[in-house]
């Protein structure tokens, strides 16, 4: 019965985090798309750059990545508990 419950309970969590990580490669999707309209919108011939933005953007996305991998990894050592 106990093995039944922390099935569930795992169960659970790693279906929390398969929610988690559909929001965060949602708003990694987000920011890949604004990254590509700065960059598209960027002018060399009258000098209008967006670095600030687009390296922030890129930080995002990266951080997001991790997030992202981080909760795969967790998953993976739940999975391996049942």
């Amino acid at each position: 019965m106990t093995n039944q419950v922390e099935g569930d309970s795992l169960s659970r969590e790693i279906e929390a985090l398969n929610n988690e990580i559909k929001e965060l490669e949602k708003q990694k999707k987000e920011c890949l798309q604004k990254l590509i309209e700065l960059r598209s919108q960027e002018d060399p011939k009258t000098g209008k750059f967006f670095p600030e933005q687009i390296f922030s953007l890129q930080q995002e996305k990266l951080r997001l990545e991790v997030e992202i991998d981080l909760r795969r990894k967790k998953i993976n050592r739940l999975t391996y508990e049942i």
